[in-house]
């Protein structure tokens, strides 16, 4: 560990990191963790050890108990975070809540508009969904594409005179 600390030292470290990997391995393990997920740890812990090196005092703690602490630390990080609950949507007081009848009416565009989509050509369809969905610039469905920019702007304009046309039919019946 001093050749580590002192000298930065590679083969010092790959033999820190032989004699340790498969020892921290067993040790994260232990906890319940996955074998990939333990291999993904030690990674991260032997990663901390190199890079904190200089941090290391073998007044305060033999090199093993460092090492182990930092694996404890870092595995209590990926549990915490992997049994974090997902925060609820929060409603402030006096906050306008949405309307059904909004939520309903949303959901009947969002079909029409579904329906309309469904009716244009397949080519058409993709570059208006890009365009407008993706939200992609048409320099940027060309690179995707590599369709020429003169295709792409006459496929959108196409498929939006044909989407208009077709919203207008489906509001009306």
């Amino acid at each position: 560990m001093m050749a580590v600390k002192q000298d930065r030292d590679r083969a010092a470290f790959g033999r820190l990191f032989d004699f340790y990997a498969p020892r921290l391995k067993g040790f994260v393990m232990r906890s319940g963790v996955s074998a990939a997920q333990a291999e993904d740890i030690v990674q991260e812990v032997m990663l901390t050890v190199w890079r904190k090196s200089a941090l290391f005092d073998p007044q305060r703690a033999q090199v093993s108990s460092w090492i182990y602490q930092i694996a404890r630390n870092r595995k209590i990080d990926v549990q915490r975070k992997e049994n974090r609950p997902v925060p609820e949507e929060l409603v402030l007081d006096g906050e306008a809540q949405e309307d059904a009848g909004q939520v309903v009416a949303l959901e009947q565009e969002t079909q029409t508009l579904r329906a309309a989509l469904a009716k244009l050509k397949p080519g058409q369809r993709e570059m208006v969904e890009k365009a407008y969905l993706g939200e992609l610039s048409h320099s940027e469905i060309h690179a995707e594409t590599g369709l020429p920019l003169g295709t792409i702007k006459s496929r959108i304009r196409l498929g939006l005179e044909k989407l208009r046309h077709e919203l207008k039919e489906l509001r009306h019946s």
